[in-house]
């Protein structure tokens, strides 16, 4: 019976079809909790922007101050973080487009269906279109979708209501942006502090990984591959996020500015220690067992040594006496080392760029492809260039604002023909909700479902509880503190937050309105959002992952390929400075796009992935990308060992440079690799690394026909 059950049935049907592929690696849903995201101040900022009003609405009988409520609490949600420079144009469009929106839906509403339906679904289209220029245009048009189809509930009679409603808008909006100027400005480098700080964290939880691989006898092959993919994407991705909050900074503060200087030092520091673990791990996986234990005692100093640092970043008071006991005690340990090998030049590289994190005597490095001041990018570029990319019937983008619109385009009508005060979360859950990936959609849902729940059950307590309307202006003081305190700590809890404000707000705009109908009918229309905006990934120009999976390999193998030709032409005397470490860069991100990639595939339903034929192409990806980053681990290990650059003559180098850069190129293009040059076997130094190489280029050519089918 059971089993009959099970194959037969909408809901088995269902089941079946959105089960995820039997290896994915949920540990890479989007579904988290870093409690160090915490932001207190941006909690008070929005209690004071929200309860305040609501405050003086009741006290005054201010009957506008619900729709400056509003404004204020949309806008303190649309606060990117960050520096000053890009806080500030964000709040001001958000501001000025809401108060637009406002006036121009509620006089579309007026003109009836005809005319409303349209102009709404034209707009979530663009609201949904503003992804393609970045994260912080992405939450602006989020907000604006929310502004727009809250706008539709109500028709205004004429201009003159219309632009004061807009002008109210406007208003909460200012006084929301002032509060950011204000309160905000006080610690203009902490973002930039509080990213650098990170990327020693996640070095840390590398080398204790490392370290504990040293402790398990003995570690195999699959093993240090997923040490690999674990530890190296979270690093790379936090290097890569602090160097854009560096780069903000020096742009905001100028070059000659000394703290924005000491978060350049200090982030390429960190990136080059990264540099130097990644060539050790694959030192330390075929060293001996005595060479192994002295690194383990090193790696154990090492790994509560980035903690002081970062945690002495993060809070910009650094107490140089313990740290620099620590260096000189792991210096000890890496003296135990033979003189000349892989290992003891790691170590002491690792030890030279400790120490200028910790003195910030000068840099190691200039940061590859910035000038000294971070000169950007002309404003009317930066609009053009996007638009232009993303108006391609195959760009992600276009096609997830295509899919808003057209789902979220009977949520609307419903939402014109049979209006209730609460229709309007139904239409504002689908945008919300739907993202351009099937897993992130199933991710988002159920956070915002799960968190619905629990924050209507928060508001029906805070109900119970509070009677009077300014009990409950009170009572959203702290509701809206939690809320943004935890705006970037985690989606579900965030929701879980915001919905008793929500409720409390609605019930404080509207006296008389149940608090179970108005906790019921969010809790429903959040569902029903959350299954409308699943099902329209699923149907509607649906883009699977292992159809993108094949570009981002190629595109990785020649990142590792141009990263090999640099290491290699450094090696021959031929090398530009500079060009190696922004070549490893470009490697290490085209790991990272290949390893999300993999991850969405896996999470994907099992029809996406195609059947065995498709699950052998995941498992050929996941092949690849472990010899990439083996294949960048030894071109690290070659150039921290300097013996190995003085055993083969320039003419040798030059061979195996042309023959792996074309190797590469030939994989990239889906083609097998030609036969490698021969290399006297008495030059261990150089023979060893190489062949290892040429064994990962050949592993790579034994499977790429399987990524190809």
């Amino acid at each position: 019976m059971s089993r009959r059950r099970e194959s037969s049935g909408f809901p088995a049907f269902l089941r079946r079809y959105l089960r995820p592929a039997p290896d994915a690696d949920l540990s890479h849903w989007a579904i988290g909790i870093d409690l160090r995201a915490v932001s207190i101040a941006e909690g008070v900022r929005a209690a004071l922007a929200v309860a305040v009003i609501i405050a003086a609405r009741e006290i005054f009988q201010w009957s506008a101050g619900g729709e400056v409520a509003l404004a204020a609490l949309l806008t303190c949600m649309c606060d990117v973080g960050g520096l000053m420079r890009r806080r500030v144009p964000a709040l001001l469009s958000f501001t000025v487009l809401g108060a637009a929106i406002v006036a121009g839906c509620g006089l579309a509403r007026a003109g009836g269906l005809a005319v409303a339906l349209p102009l709404g679904v034209f707009g979530l289209f663009c609201t949904s279109f503003a992804r393609a220029w970045g994260q912080a245009a992405q939450q602006v048009g989020t907000l604006l979708a929310v502004v727009l189809v809250l706008s539709l509930d109500v028709p205004l009679p004429g201009v003159a209501v219309a632009m004061q409603l807009g002008g109210w808008f406007l208003a909460g909006g200012l006084w929301a942006t002032l509060l950011t100027l204000v309160i905000w400005r006080v610690h203009p480098y902490r973002p930039m502090r509080l990213a650098v700080a990170r990327c020693y964290d996640q070095i840390a939880l590398l080398v204790a990984d490392l370290r504990g691989l040293l402790g398990r006898t003995p570690a195999g092959a699959p093993e240090w591959e997923a040490h690999a993919r674990a530890h190296r994407r979270s690093v790379r991705d936090a290097i890569e996020t602090a160097r854009i909050a560096v780069l903000d900074t020096l742009r905001a503060r100028g070059a000659a500015g000394a703290r924005a200087a000491q978060g350049l030092i200090r982030l390429e520091a960190a990136d080059q220690i990264f540099a130097a673990l990644i060539g050790m791990s694959d030192a330390l996986e075929n060293a001996p067992a005595a060479e192994q234990e002295v690194a383990g005692r090193a790696l154990r100093r090492l790994r509560p040594l980035l903690v002081m640092l970062g945690r002495a970043i993060e809070e910009d008071r650094i107490k140089a006496a313990p740290i620099a006991r620590s260096i000189a005690a792991m210096a000890q340990d890496a003296a135990l080392l033979a003189e000349g090998s892989v290992l003891r030049g790691a170590f002491d590289h690792i030890l030279d760029r400790l120490r200028i994190g910790l003195t910030l005597a000068a840099p190691a490095t200039q940061m590859a492809g910035t000038g000294a001041g971070g000169a950007g990018i002309p404003l009317l570029r930066r609009i053009i260039e996007p638009l232009r990319a993303n108006l391609d019937p195959r760009s992600l983008v276009l096609r997830h604002a295509l899919r808003a619109a057209v789902v979220a385009a009977p949520a609307i009508a419903f939402t014109l023909i049979w209006f209730t005060p609460y229709d309007h979360w139904l239409t504002i859950t689908i945008v919300a909700t739907m993202q351009p990936y099937f897993g992130l959609t199933m991710t988002r849902a159920l956070e915002r479902i799960g968190g619905t729940m629990l924050g209507g059950a928060i508001a029906l307590v805070i109900a119970f509880l509070c009677h009077s309307p300014l009990s409950i202006a009170l009572a959203m003081f702290p509701l809206a503190v939690l809320a943004m305190a935890v705006r970037q700590v985690s989606y579900g809890l965030f929701i879980a937050a915001l919905t008793p404000l929500i409720v409390l707000l609605v019930e404080a705009v509207e006296p008389g309105a149940s608090e179970w109908a108005i906790a019921g009918m969010r809790a429903l229309f959040t569902v029903l959002g959350g299954g409308v905006a699943i099902i329209g990934c699923l149907v509607l120009w649906p883009s699977w992952e292992p159809e993108r999976l094949p570009a981002e390999l190629r595109q990785a193998i020649r990142a590792h390929g141009a990263y090999a030709d640099a290491v290699l032409a450094s090696l021959s005397g031929e090398g530009v400075a500079g060009q190696v470490e922004a070549a490893r860069r470009e490697a290490g991100v085209a790991s990272n796009n290949v390893e999300a990639s993999i991850s969405r595939a896996l999470l994907e339903p099992r029809q996406s992935v195609g059947g065995a034929a498709g699950r052998d192409g995941l498992e050929a990806a996941l092949v690849i990308d472990a010899a990439l980053r083996r294949l960048a681990a030894r071109l690290v290990a070659i150039q921290l060992d300097p013996v190995v650059a003085r055993s083969l003559p320039a003419a040798g180098w030059l061979a195996w440079r042309g023959w792996i850069v074309a190797a590469m190129a030939a994989l990239a293009e889906g083609r097998m690799p030609g036969e490698r040059p021969e290399i006297d076997p008495t030059l261990t130094a150089a023979a060893e690394p190489l062949l290892r190489i040429a064994r990962q280029v050949s592993l790579v050519g034994g499977v790429i026909g399987r990524v190809a089918a």
